[in-house]
């Protein structure tokens, strides 16, 4: 028995043992960046590190380069640096080019590198460029400092409509920064910040309503200024979701000057950090959703137990749990990373500078998560050095990513991974696609026709991935019949991918319905609804408006009396009486009525009248009533 109690105990120790090496995390420096002529790397908040379609990550240094005023380079992720491009080859003051690049780069639909540059173009005031893998840039719009303002700290973000979006900072034009949309030609539609909707934004991000969310540094509430969460519409109307009140006692605060970009979780709340503000001053993670519902998930508390100051803000894993980095804090206070829950339980995972400090030290941007599993990142350092390219390896598996992650029957989507070659099916939640695999790390795929909002599965020879994201097909209206009619009339609606309709509304009203099949859909026109109104389906996938409008017709059910003489007050009840233009009884036109709300008409019998049915007209058309009005002596 001894023998087989030891055997159980080893057998418990090594399940004990594999649990723990299954989730533990390797935290890997792979590369020094060396300081540069202005007396540190160039690696500063709040350049972001984007995965390219041959698996390589991409970003922007500030001050390097051949000419000192910044650069694009690539990195592999087993941390081999290339220099790609240096800025200002033309010399100050990099009209052509651009200089000091302090965002990043974001890869586009099309392939390339999309960033900005804080200064130069024209204007010296900052410009946006595209960049090919290669390393040959176009400049693509320079700031003016106008309502477009200058100076973008953030890179930019293809929206998925194709176009670009941004953020620009206030430069001594009495405006407080601008939200931008740009074509991919350079024609920009600013949209300036006035203070109490806050200074000094954020680049947003896009949410699966196709609104943008973000953050800014400072403005909004008067008695603190510490800044707010926004909601931009493609158009440029900018929304406050809330503003930060900051600390103010150990029982009475919020976050304040938010700095990071907002992810959006699996909830679909947006998710986000403070620099300062929380429970200790030091800083907070918190989430709020689309309609601006906040909560304070977590206060960072410092050294030695946790982390403090974040600048970045979070990235979202493939389990759902989201994982950032802190400037200061750690056991150290150098800096640490953490993974912290959708409900504000957070773990410190790796504090930087514990044993020395060769891992680097000051994590200020946010770190990527590579479709291999592992999250990379960079560190800031100081002018002793410190800033190091790292891979940090938590436990998640490989995937895929979306870089398109919308769009109707037929659209084509991008996807990042690895593997590609050896691909044997793509499937959209379950229904088959056609697909490219280009190469062993991107390929494009085919919406195909009756494919479900979810996950998007590329399955080879070896393994099956799982996308980072659901693909969101949007549905679409193609007629309707008939093209009018009553309260109560059924509407059958033709259209594409409408298997995962959640709701219906004629005439701006919730109206009830059945699904038929992926192309068709029944509805029933509901009581209150408006003439002259498109129809829209909403499905997991988004919302699709008809190009025609539905004209909802009056329906007289009833009135009140039956009968009477000339001057006789009337109760006609019904359905869709609400701008009712006109009435009449036996034909004869009533010069007094009133449309008491849409179910009740008041009218007096005209002079004249004769017996006959009574008629109410609106602008969806005339009803009438299926008995006579009796009209007496």
């Amino acid at each position: 028995m001894k023998h087989r109690g030891t055997a159980l105990s080893l057998t418990v120790l090594a399940l004990f043992l594999a649990l723990a090496t299954a989730t533990a995390q390797t935290y890997t420096p792979l590369y020094t960046y060396p300081n540069t002529d202005s007396g540190d790397s160039g690696i500063t908040w709040p350049s972001l590190l984007s995965q390219g379609q041959n698996g390589e990550l991409y970003s922007t240094i500030q001050s390097n380069g051949a000419y000192t005023y910044g650069s694009v380079y690539t990195m592999t992720t087993a941390g081999k640096y290339t220099l790609l491009y240096s800025f200002c080859a033309e010399g100050a003051p990099c009209a052509l080019t651009g200089a000091y690049p302090t965002g990043g780069v974001t890869l586009g639909f099309d392939g390339n590198l999309w960033g900005t540059t804080e200064d130069g173009g024209k204007d010296s005031a900052g410009t946006v460029f595209k960049m090919t893998p290669a390393g040959t840039l176009t400049l693509v719009y320079s700031f003016t400092n106008g309502k477009d303002d200058s100076a973008p700290n953030f890179t930019v973000l293809q929206g998925q409509d194709g176009n670009m979006y941004g953020v620009s900072e206030e430069q001594y034009n009495g405006q407080y920064g601008s939200f931008f949309k740009l074509t991919t030609k350079g024609k920009i539609s600013p949209h300036p910040f006035g203070y109490t909707n806050g200074e000094s934004p954020s680049l947003p991000a896009q949410g699966t309503d196709l609104n943008f969310y973000g953050t800014t540094q400072y403005g909004g509430n008067a008695s603190c200024e510490c800044g707010v969460v926004y909601k931009a519409t493609a158009t440029g109307k900018i929304t406050v979701l809330h503003d930060f009140t900051g600390y103010v006692s150990s029982t009475e605060y919020d976050g304040s000057r938010p700095i990071g970009v907002l992810v959006q979780g699996a909830d679909g709340d947006f998710y986000g950090t403070t620099y300062t503000g929380g429970a200790n001053n030091l800083g907070t993670v918190f989430k709020i959703s689309s309609s601006g519902t906040y909560t304070l998930l977590h206060s960072f508390a410092g050294v030695p137990t946790d982390g403090s100051s974040p600048i970045a803000g979070l990235t979202v894993g493939t389990n759902g749990n989201f994982y950032g980095t802190t400037a200061y804090g750690g056991s150290a206070n150098y800096g640490a990373l953490y993974e912290i829950t959708p409900a504000g339980a957070e773990t410190v995972l790796y504090s930087f500078c514990t044993v020395n400090c060769n891992d680097g030290f000051s994590p200020t941007t946010p770190m990527v998560l590579h479709t291999d599993g592992n999250f990379y990142g960079n560190t800031a350092g100081s002018s002793l050095g410190g800033s190091v390219f790292y891979s940090f390896n938590t436990g998640l598996k490989p995937f895929v990513k979306l870089v398109t992650w919308s769009g109707k029957d037929g659209t084509t989507a991008e996807i990042l991974g690895q593997g590609f070659t050896g691909t044997t099916a793509v499937s959209f939640n379950g229904v088959a696609a056609k697909f490219d695999n280009v190469s062993d790390t991107y390929m494009t795929a085919a919406v195909p026709t009756g494919a479900l909002t979810g996950p998007v599965t590329v399955t080879t020879f070896s393994s099956t991935l799982s996308s980072d994201r659901s693909f969101l097909v949007t549905p679409q209206i193609a007629s309707f019949t008939p093209t009018g009619g009553v309260v109560g009339t059924s509407v059958t609606i033709a259209g594409v991918s409408l298997t995962q309709t959640t709701a219906v509304t004629i005439g701006t009203k919730a109206a009830s319905f059945t699904v038929d099949s992926d192309t068709q859909i029944t509805a029933t026109v509901p009581v209150g609804a408006k003439t002259g109104e498109a129809i829209t389906i909403t499905t997991a996938g988004g919302t699709a408006s008809s190009s025609d409008k539905f004209v909802v017709e009056p329906l007289i059910k009833s009135f009140t009396p039956t009968s009477g003489p000339t001057g006789t007050s009337v109760t006609i009840t019904g359905d869709s009486f609400t701008g009712t233009t006109k009435v009449t009884f036996g034909g004869v036109a009533a010069t007094s009525y009133k449309a008491k709300s849409d179910t009740t008409v008041d009218a007096l019998v005209p002079t004249g009248a004769v017996t006959g049915t009574i008629a109410v007209t609106t602008p969806g058309g005339t009803g009438t009533s299926a008995t006579n009005f009796t009209v007496t002596k």
